[in-house]
């Protein structure tokens, strides 16, 4: 679903005075020269990612690469998919958690689902679905709330791999210690054992799960509005970009969003200093979950 790249497009992630021109680090122009590089060769456009960010992640790279520059680095990528499949790995992030941040899904059982439950059907997004513990919870909560049937859920992110650990729903058993907290803490109205097994030796998650998903590689860099749902959830994605690339993301779940439509971030993201804040009202301000208007 990605689009294909032009040469029209500015390798730069923000404006460079003269004076940034004169201090900016040799690892910093290689940074973008790679980023740019990643783009035109593989349609992967991390070129307005946070810097701070990928510095840490791609001086890690170089280092596990045995190389002594990211422009040794960016001529191996481009020789070797392989090898560009390796440092995507490192581009993204993939960190999640069943129910992370309790009161979130708290709010959205308690105040967020009473108001979807007068639609006839629904649509949930799940942007930056990483390797899909908010997905299961998100359909977890609906099949309790007796929402399931009537929803079809999208789960996107750009990384194959996460998406297809995710659609998979195993997971390390000594994880579901902490997920069942999390679960018990959003209010859960089980166990949450009833929705796994052991099996490959971990846990998986029962396919009753898994009807009504829909998983896709979707971008959020590049690609366009897909659907119309009636909640987005995007958590701690945002974090990575940079304010332009916030706001093009933003952008498109207003898009995407039915009126009075429902949009969720993590616990460090809002959108107070986005330009579509005036499209949404504070729904639920502590839990940043917001309503279309």
């Amino acid at each position: 679903m990605t689009q294909p790249a032009t040469l029209r497009e500015p390798i730069m992630t923000e404006p460079v005075t003269s004076g940034a021109r004169r201090t900016m680090s040799d690892f910093d122009i290689e940074l973008r020269l790679l980023l740019e590089a990643i783009y035109l060769k593989y349609q992967h456009d991390f070129r307005h990612y946070s810097l701070p960010s990928l510095r840490r992640r791609l001086e890690q790279a170089r280092q596990d690469f045995g190389v002594a520059t990211l422009s040794q680095l960016q001529d191996r990528i481009l020789r070797s998919a392989d090898d560009f499949s390796r440092l995507f790995g490192y581009m993204t992030v993939q960190v999640s958690d069943m129910f992370r941040d309790p009161d979130y899904f708290l709010a959205l059982r308690r105040h967020v689902l009473p108001v979807l439950q007068t639609y006839p059907s629904l649509k949930v997004w799940v942007a930056g679905c990483s390797t899909g513990e908010e997905l299961w919870s998100l359909k977890i909560l609906f099949e309790e709330e007796g929402l399931a049937e009537r929803t079809l859920f999208y789960a996107t992110d750009i990384s194959p791999d996460a998406l297809e650990r995710a659609e998979s729903g195993i997971y390390p058993v000594e994880r579901f210690t902490g997920f069942s907290q999390n679960y018990l803490a959003a209010g859960g109205r089980r166990t949450l054992s009833d929705y796994y097994h052991a099996a490959y030796g971990g846990a998986r998650l029962s396919g009753a799960l898994k009807e009504r998903v829909v998983f896709a590689d979707h971008s959020l860099a590049t690609d366009e509005v897909f659907l119309e749902a009636h909640l987005v959830s995007c958590r701690n994605v945002l974090i990575y970009f940079d304010r332009r690339l916030q706001d093009r993301a933003i952008g498109l779940f207003e898009q995407a969003l039915v009126r009075r439509g429902f949009l969720g971030f993590g616990s460090k993201e809002n959108l107070r200093f986005s330009r579509h804040h005036a499209a949404f009202d504070e729904f639920c301000p502590a839990e940043r979950i917001y309503q279309k208007r």
